[in-house]
């Protein structure tokens, strides 16, 4: 079978409708159709039914679904050792991480980045989903956990210290009324941050204003006077304005993890850029010093 009909089946699989396959795959509607016909022609059995719920496996689609997983794999492994044995420093460098840090901290690696190797672009996703990087949905990664995939190079980067932070009028409610300040936090719905623990262990009789995934929209209520929120040091000393309150202590640090897949670590421009990152952090290691990961996929 060819890859490109394989790669439209498992598009379908996950998005469960022609048209989401064709949406992610960035091709027509008809050709998703065309080539799953001529996919279901070859195996002569339909590989899918239509429910309600969208399109899912016939019997012989499940049969057929962990090979064509296996050769997607093998796809995919060709695909990262030949951008893992470019040469030439220059081309597309994808790089994951939440927007305050690659704003943050990120940004002025970038600069110098560019200033070294002007044929290097980095392309920032900024989100705080895990992208998965097996699928080279990035290249590198930068997070507040640790890498649980297998066959990931990865390495404790930096610590990062946190404050307390509020506008003017805000510190000062913390002093003359604490009770009456508002809580700006993390939306712990998808994961555990300690921070949003020692906010709510220090004001346990505070309402809270807004919770959100995004640091740097928490910085910017924080400055309107929203409330408090616990911030990355950098990027609240970033936003002008800002007041860091110390009367209740120091927040807990988080560690930054960075994190790429093993077939990757002979790629140029992904070494050029963690060895700047590692100057410029003052932790400098080499890239090929991490720690692979080598326990089973978890799910």
């Amino acid at each position: 079978m060819d890859w490109s009909d394989i790669r439209i089946f498992l598009a379908v699989v996950r998005g469960r409708s022609l048209g989401e396959a064709a949406r992610t795959l960035g091709v027509s509607h008809p050709t998703v159709g065309r080539r799953i016909k001529a996919l279901e022609d070859e195996a002569e059995q339909p590989l899918f039914r239509r429910t309600k719920d969208g399109l899912v496996l016939t019997d012989t689609g499940d049969a057929v679904l962990a090979l064509a997983e296996s050769m997607e794999e093998s796809a995919l492994s060709m695909e990262r050792r030949l951008a893992g044995n470019h040469e030439r420093l220059e081309g597309i460098l994808r790089i994951a991480a939440a927007d305050w840090f690659a704003a943050y901290v990120l940004a002025p690696i970038f600069i110098e980045l560019g200033r070294l190797h002007p044929a290097v672009v980095p392309e920032v996703i900024a989100s705080y989903r895990l992208l998965d990087l097996s699928r080279r949905e990035a290249d590198v990664a930068f997070r507040i956990v640790p890498f649980s995939e297998p066959d990931i190079v990865q390495r404790r980067l930096m610590t990062m210290p946190y404050g307390l932070y509020g506008s003017a009028a805000t510190a000062q409610a913390v002093i003359d009324d604490p009770q009456s300040v508002r809580l700006i936090l993390m939306n712990s719905a998808q994961a555990h941050f300690p921070d949003v623990t020692w906010l709510l262990d220090r004001f346990p009789h505070s309402k809270r204003s807004l919770t959100s995934t995004s640091r740097s929209v928490q910085a910017q209520m924080c400055l309107r006077g929203n409330g408090v929120a616990v911030l990355p040091r950098p990027l609240a000393e970033g936003v002008e304005g800002l007041r860091r309150i110390d009367l209740l202590g120091q927040p807990p640090s988080r560690d930054i993890w960075v994190g790429y897949h093993q077939d990757l670590r002979h790629m140029d421009r992904l070494r050029a850029l963690l060895e700047i990152t590692e100057q410029m952090l003052r932790e400098p290691a080499s890239p090929s010093d991490g720690q692979r990961n080598q326990h089973p996929r978890q799910t």
